[in-house]
């Protein structure tokens, strides 16, 4: 072991005790050991170790660790912090402009537990209201986070798509418009997708000097059929290749394997030449079945529901009507409640569902009592001048641990609607959190359950729970279910929803908005709800301004509230 292993081993383990708070003195000292120790000229494994404490800016402490890690090869004071220290916790010292002292005011008390996490919270303007943290700092994180994810092999659905046109133009010059086929998991909507995949109607060997320039691509793997490419920005780009049978390869690879394998058996004479390029409309008629949109081929099953007549009409982003669940800068969104109002209503939406945080979020700006009656009097005031658009007053409250709402009844009166969600103490078993939601559904001013498990992709898994038993008690409770629309969550999980739609509960899709163009995130939630065939009469934003008055009277009406 050398000498910047051995301070490597020192380094960590004094970033780790400031992020703990631990003894700041002791702290310092081994970060000058690990200082003094890559400056030596000599190596200290060389070093007879009673030599090892004469070395200016070396104590006792310190010699004794160096003559530990060079006989053991670790340092167990190092290990026992490391195994009390959440992975995500660690993995924040990559990140540029945050040191150990600001990651310990992250972790505890924000009670963030990973970069993803974080990376949520500085988009949600969460990041700034921490002492020591600015609007500069957050967005200089922000840009860390995003290119160090990059770089880790897996990307949310809209950073793809952002560089879809500028990859498939690019493509398309190299090999010819009518050469080249977007596939995989983009093409089916997927949430996090891993690898870009295009079908090329070329061979490896035509194609591989084409990607020969100034900065290449990393050729990652070549199999017959088949190029995979690490572009520079860390997406992986792998074409299909080959100039036969292109039609059936877009099929096979624009499908779930168990998707096409069902397919191909019960069809085995599809004749694919019928088809042309991207247009396979014709493989469905051979068949006799009707056409099964590329976002739903995932299971079997939608094949036997094919065979039965068409299919229903899915929902589409212009069939949003108001935006439900967002948050102003009374909490802790960017723009006022104003220009929200205004911006939504330019973009030919009919309502605004204002949604700031409660009291318990305290992290988040929330409202207290006193808050609320002064943003109330504001969209009093707010109505009087929208013509034919209107702010609804509503918050989102959080679920305490017992799972009551964090505001007494008489306060949760005055909304028109309340989002209930957690947002503290997520590490929890099944059994718990199951208590905790389920007592939050039965509060008879829950609207709407908020981000059912509070999952963050790349980044945290989310609490366990029962879908179907949640379901039921929402059934029960006339509670309607969101489809938190954040790239991060999307949250219910599309492949859970067809229960609820069996059960006759309302899907919810909205942009949980901390700002202006979050709006615009309604979308991918959409996009979402494609893929379990929600159909727009099925999702609670999709109703016009009187609809969602009348739907919001019959409930309290419904409920005695």
């Amino acid at each position: 072991m050398d000498n910047y292993q051995i301070a490597e081993n020192f380094s960590l383990l004094a970033k780790l005790m400031d992020i703990h708070g631990e003894n700041s003195f002791k702290a310092k000292s081994y970060a000058s050991a690990a200082f003094n120790i890559e400056k030596l000229p000599m190596q200290l494994t060389d070093t007879p170790h009673e030599k090892i404490f004469q070395i200016k800016g070396i104590g006792e402490s310190s010699g004794k660790k160096i003559i530990e890690i060079i006989e053991t090869g670790s340092l167990q004071a190092l290990q026992e912090i490391i195994d009390k220290t959440p992975r995500g916790v660690i993995e924040m010292l990559n990140i540029k402009g945050i040191g150990p002292k600001k990651i310990h005011t992250i972790w505890k008390e924000m009670e963030i537990e990973s970069i993803g996490e974080l990376l949520y919270a500085c988009q949600e303007n969460r990041l700034k209201l921490y002492k020591g943290f600015g609007e500069k700092t957050q967005q200089n994180v922000i840009d860390t986070i995003e290119f160090y994810f990059s770089n880790s092999g897996y990307h949310l659905y809209p950073q793809v798509e952002a560089v879809v046109p500028q990859i498939t133009a690019y493509l398309e010059k190299l090999f010819g418009p009518g050469n080249v086929f977007i596939t995989g998991s983009f093409k089916r909507q997927l949430e996090v997708i891993e690898e870009l995949e295009y079908v090329v109607k070329s061979t490896n060997e035509a194609i591989k000097p084409k990607f020969q320039s100034a900065n290449p691509p990393e050729l990652l793997e070549e199999k017959p059929g088949t190029i995979l490419y690490k572009l520079l920005n860390g997406l992986k780009l792998r074409l299909y290749t080959g100039e036969e049978d292109v039609e059936k390869r877009l099929f096979v690879t624009g499908s779930s394997p168990e998707f096409s394998e069902t397919f191909l058996s019960q069809y085995s004479k599809t004749d694919f030449s019928k088809t042309a390029g991207a247009d396979d409309q014709p493989l469905f008629t051979q068949a006799g079945i009707s056409y099964i949109q590329p976002c739903l081929r995932e299971m079997p099953h939608i094949i036997d529901q094919a065979k039965k007549g068409p299919l229903p009409e899915l929902i589409q982003p212009s069939d949003i009507k108001g935006i439900i669940h967002s948050h102003s800068n009374w909490s802790d969104g960017s723009n006022t409640l104003e220009e929200m109002a205004k911006a939504a209503k330019e973009q030919g939406l009919e309502y605004l569902v204002i949604s700031d945080h409660s009291k318990s979020a305290f992290y988040a700006n929330g409202l207290t009592e006193e808050r609320i009656k002064a943003q109330h009097q504001l969209v009093d005031e707010l109505n009087s001048k929208l013509k034919g658009f209107k702010i609804f007053k509503s918050i989102e409250s959080d679920i305490l641990y017992d799972g009551n709402l964090d505001y007494s009844n008489q306060i949760l009166s005055t909304f028109d609607l309340v989002i209930a969600s957690v947002h503290s103490i997520l590490k929890m078993t099944e059994e718990k959190a199951m208590q905790r939601l389920i007592t939050a559904i039965e509060n008879p001013y829950t609207t709407i359950l908020g981000h059912m498990t509070g999952r963050l992709f790349l980044s945290r898994k989310g609490y366990p729970v029962d879908h179907k038993k949640i379901v039921d008690a929402c059934a029960a409770n006339k509670v309607t279910i969101e489809l938190n629309a954040h790239p991060s969550r999307l949250d219910i999980d599309w492949r859970e929803i067809a229960y609820a739609l069996e059960k006759g509960v309302l899907i919810s899709i909205d942009p949980d908005a901390h700002e202006i163009a979050g709006f615009n995130d309604t979308r991918y939630g959409v996009l979402a709800a494609q893929k379990a065939m929600v159909t727009k009469e099925q999702n609670l934003s999709s109703m016009g301004l009187v609809q969602f008055e009348n739907f919001l009277q019959k409930r309290k009406a419904a409920k005695g509230i």
